[in-house]
């Protein structure tokens, strides 16, 4: 009997855990559509801004800019972005990885590093690793908003034009579609020279002086328009790790929930083995008391 009662109370307390990943599998799948819509409206924007990016630059328009300048890396930035929570697979440990690697390099090669972390997982799985972190970020979570995102891209801004940094280094999951995501390292800074695919530089440059009139000057757009395309890319990569985190959960979640199923399965099939055992130990009781009556 104690058996089949314990059985019973494993069976009940795997059923009640289904019922919270099931629910927890239902949030993400909510959060991850919304996060996947500003992925993607962030994603064109970005695309688009780099276009027009490219026709501005085609006409020879600054190339002496700060911000396009390559220098040897001497103080390298590094950006690494997490989540708050688990429960989503490999998700924070597969960038966690990825900063190490990246980490290890800039250390065989004496090159100073500055690292700011966002999410409690990344900031937790690099202390324990003894990882100097120098800046902290624990408020974003599934809807990071360009307002919290643009300080932090002013800061590195500034920093590269002081020459306290030679390099950006973001390191977070890189969201392709529902069935792909990736942890990457994506270098922002010093930003590419934009160029213009499948164009000569001369048919990009006719190209731009018949789409756009330029006023002031093509460098003074310019100058405005680099930190803007700046910024929505280390945008587009925090809106890329949240929505990778979602479907991480989710997938996870989904998981979780089709293996307590199998698992109430198996528990349920064992508990009916158990409890018809009992109930034949009990009737083989009753006739063995029936017998010995008779004699």
């Amino acid at each position: 009997m104690a058996k089949a009662r314990a059985l019973d109370r494993r069976r009940r307390s795997v059923r009640n855990i289904r019922k919270i990943t099931r629910t927890m599998e239902l949030i993400a799948t909510a959060r991850f559509k919304k996060a996947m819509d500003r992925s993607i409206a962030a994603r064109d924007y970005t695309r688009q801004l780099a276009k027009l990016l490219a026709n501005i630059a085609s006409v020879g328009a600054g190339a002496d800019h700060p911000l396009l300048e390559v220098r040897p890396t001497q103080r390298a930035a590094v950006l690494v972005l997490t989540g708050n929570r688990g429960l989503c697979g490999g998700y924070n440990s597969n960038v966690v990885r990825q900063a190490m690697g990246l980490l290890g390099q800039w250390g065989s090669e004496s090159v100073g590093t500055h690292v700011t972390v966002s999410g409690k997982r990344g900031i937790s799985a690099l202390r324990f690793r003894k990882v100097a972190i120098d800046a902290e970020h624990t408020h974003f979570e599934d809807k990071p908003a360009f307002a919290e995102v643009a300080p932090i891209g002013e800061a590195y801004l500034n920093a590269y034009i002081a020459g306290t940094i030679d390099r950006l280094d973001v390191v977070y999951t890189q969201f392709t579609n529902i069935a792909r995501q990736e942890a990457v390292v994506e270098t922002l800074l010093p930003l590419k020279p934009p160029e213009t695919e499948g164009e000569t530089p001369a048919a990009a440059s006719h190209l731009a002086s018949q789409e756009y009139d330029f006023y002031p000057s093509a460098s003074s757009i310019l100058e405005e328009i680099l930190p803007a395309s700046f910024q929505s890319r280390l945008f587009k990569c925090f809106l890329d790790a949240a929505v990778s985190e979602q479907v991480s959960r989710m997938v996870a979640m989904k998981g979780a929930t089709e293996n307590a199923t199998g698992l109430i399965r198996h528990l349920s099939s064992q508990f009916n083995r158990a409890r018809q055992t009992q109930i034949t130990g009990e009737i083989m009781e009753i006739l063995g008391g029936v017998e010995a009556l008779k004699k």
